[in-house]
């Protein structure tokens, strides 16, 4: 269990905004490196993606693996609710797929998903994410059958 335990480090809202901001910039923009600035060392994901590492430098890679099977990325945060340490976050993901991903060839053909993600922060560094993509929906739209 995840205790909610306050420190004397920043805790506002403005401040916990600007870390899951920041979060999903470093996709966007195809830079890692802001993911010192977003989440603590020992961030943990849940669930890990398939091939990720656990811990924030586990997450870098990853930006490099995603853009290579998605052009034209844009992780849109559509709405972003922080209270007490803690965020809700509903995002749009949308790209082309021009690499493979999930074992998908590149379509070429864009798609657009939900993304809803759960934070827990402690002062101004995200320490843990949970999050439910709707990867189903995004193989749909890029012409994989199951």
């Amino acid at each position: 269990m995840i205790e909610n335990n306050p420190t004397a480090k920043d805790r506002s809202g403005a401040a916990q905004r600007a870390a899951i901001e920041t979060l999903y910039r470093a996709f966007n923009l195809g830079r890692p490196e802001l993911l010192d600035e977003a989440l603590a060392e020992n961030w943990r994901d849940l669930p890990l993606a398939p091939g990720q590492q656990p811990g924030r430098d586990g997450l870098k890679p990853m930006i490099a693996t995603f853009r290579a099977a998605f052009a034209e990325v844009a992780f849109t945060p559509e709405e972003i609710v922080v209270c007490d340490g803690r965020a809700a976050v509903r995002l749009t993901l949308s790209g082309r797929h021009v690499g493979e991903w999930m074992g998908v060839p590149a379509t070429g053909r864009e798609f657009r998903i939900a993304v809803h993600e759960l934070h827990h922060l402690d002062g101004d560094r995200i320490t843990d994410t949970w999050h439910l993509e709707d990867w189903a929906g995004s193989r749909k739209q890029v012409g994989a059958t199951e």
